[in-house]
């Protein structure tokens, strides 16, 4: 497509790719524009809004790009072939780099055989904050195990139940929000004001 401007050719800046490269530019920037929406998801779910916003915005942004250059290149059959392999691509790599980035917040549910009380002690070592139940099972007494904690540290849970364990039952889901986790309880302090009040009462 071509401009005049008072008698002087333009070229918009996207026209400057050769036809030859158009489906290679639509493949690439599809892969980017998907993958990008793969973690928009993510962050949304996790409701974190300013990143799913930014994300969102560049997302959105790429598409019109792409969906652009197929408008002005309709007779190319390769940019269709392109576009969908662009988005397959993109979805597999989206979700490799969310799997990989182990944000968030996850839920385990772990059933095993009743007399556990090693593999309770065992979580406990480690920092994991478990809370125990007696269940009945198909084939008999069960303990269900159910402990929240940071997605990265999903490997050191499922070895240290691999471990005292192994024939465990385990499910895994995310959490959106948690009141507390492991490494932001603290001791609960008393402030100065409460303390004096507490000592003119005689408490």
């Amino acid at each position: 497509m071509i401009y005049f401007n008072n008698g002087r050719e333009e070229r918009p800046m996207i026209d400057l790719i050769p036809a030859a490269y158009i489906p290679i530019f639509i493949f690439l920037a599809r892969i980017l524009d998907v993958s990008l929406g793969t973690l928009r998801i993510m962050f949304v779910s996790k409701g974190l809004r300013g990143k799913a916003t930014v994300l969102g915005f560049i997302e959105v942004l790429i598409w019109i790009i792409i969906v652009a250059q197929i408008f002005q290149n309709l007779d190319n059959w390769l940019n269709y072939i392109a576009y969908a392999g662009g988005f397959a691509t993109g979805t597999f790599i989206g979700m490799y780099i969310e799997e990989h980035m182990k944000m968030g917040i996850q839920i385990f549910r772990i059933i095993v055989d009743r007399e556990r009380e090693e593999l309770i002690e065992a979580l406990k070592e480690n920092n994991f904050r478990v809370t125990s139940l007696d269940g009945q099972g198909k084939y008999g007494p069960v303990k269900v195990i159910f402990t929240v904690a940071k997605r990265k540290r999903w490997q050191q849970l499922a070895n240290i139940v691999n471990q005292f364990a192994p024939n465990a039952f385990y499910s895994v889901e995310d959490v959106k929000h948690v009141s507390q986790m492991d490494e932001e309880v603290h001791p609960y302090k008393e402030d100065l004001i409460t303390r004096m009040l507490k000592l003119k009462k005689g408490v």
